[in-house]
């Protein structure tokens, strides 16, 4: 009896383990395709997002639905493939961009940004007039418009370089900005169809990516292998539970 009893122990010993070492595999299959962590560069984002923060990327959304105006996305540098860069959209495909002074306009309708500051708007940018955005590709600029190179310095972002959607602030704590990024989809609501025609195209910059970037962390660093164990942790503390 004694030897099997012991037999059946190690037996289920074996199989939670088998079971959770799967678990692990699938989770970190989900993980590594579904999110990225990114490390913010630079000031480009400012007030909203601060140099040397780590933001979650969710890479799974834009497979269901396109891009929208007002996300924040994280794309392949289209002067750099070697570089991410971090920026919000402010046109979609067909739009037509005119930038006055700072003010930006879209599709005819002046754009009030709540999330630029004003004291981060900087001088008149380079005349940007009547521009249409080609399809499948974006138009991207910082929240920081004195100090973000981005659509106005070098064109349109291909849809094949965005890489997913910032969606959460994780570190550091104790920052103003921990947690979702919050939405800005009234911004750009009522903006109209595209009227008019426009006086020229916004360049777009088409070169195949490079595999190794300085900007993102690789998945399997700390953070993540803490998120990785953490199914294992689980299902070990719900089995003693049992």
């Amino acid at each position: 009896m004694d030897l099997e009893f012991d037999f059946e122990k190690r037996y289920r010993l074996v199989r939670e383990i088998i079971e959770t070492v799967v678990l692990t595999f699938l989770m970190f299959l989900v993980i590594r395709l579904a999110v990225q962590n990114f490390n913010v560069d630079g000031m480009s984002m400012e007030p909203n997002l601060h140099n040397q923060e780590l933001i979650l990327v969710d890479k799974w959304s834009y497979l269901f639905h396109a891009p929208a105006r007002g996300d924040v996305i994280v794309f392949v540098a289209p002067p750099n493939p070697a570089l991410d860069y971090v920026k919000r959209i402010v046109g979609l495909p067909g739009d037509i961009i005119t930038i006055q002074d700072t003010t930006v306009i879209v599709n005819g309708k002046p754009l009030n940004e709540p999330y630029v500051d004003p004291r981060r708007q900087g001088d008149p940018y380079q005349p940007f007039v009547n521009r249409v955005v080609p399809p499948n590709t974006y138009f991207v600029l910082g929240d920081n418009r004195n100090g973000s190179s981005d659509s106005r310095d070098w064109g349109c972002v291909p849809r094949q370089n965005v890489i997913g959607r910032a969606a959460l602030v994780y570190w550091p704590l104790g920052q103003d900005n921990n947690g979702f990024l919050p939405s800005v989809a009234s911004t750009f609501t009522n903006i109209p169809a595209p009227t008019g025609v426009p006086v020229s195209t916004c360049p777009v910059i088409v070169r195949p990516p490079v595999n190794a970037s300085t900007q993102p962390n690789d998945l399997l660093n700390l953070d993540t292998m803490a998120t990785l164990f953490m199914p294992a942790i689980f299902m070990i503390y719900y089995r003693r539970r049992k």
